[in-house]
């Protein structure tokens, strides 16, 4: 017998969806900031990469410290002005 004579029909589920590159960054940043819906993480497991999201927090953590870097230093040396 062949398999999908079997299956339910409604168990057919369509193949899900790559995650663009701008789902992933404002899923990284909602996620870095803490305020993730829960929709959005489920679609993010469900449709995403590991390696992507890895690389991505790597990223978006080096863009925070350098830019909380940056912000600290330029505090610094305009306070004695």
């Amino acid at each position: 017998m062949n398999d999908s004579a079997q299956r339910a029909p409604d168990s057919q589920e369509p193949p899900p969806r790559k995650l663009n590159p701008l789902q992933v960054i404002a899923s990284v940043l909602a996620a870095g900031l803490g305020v993730q819906s829960s929709k959005n993480r489920e679609r993010d497991f469900k449709q995403g990469r590991i390696g992507i999201f890895i690389a991505a927090g790597i990223i978006f953590t080096l863009v925070f410290i350098a830019s909380v870097m940056f912000v600290v230093q330029t505090v610094i040396k305009n306070a004695g002005q």
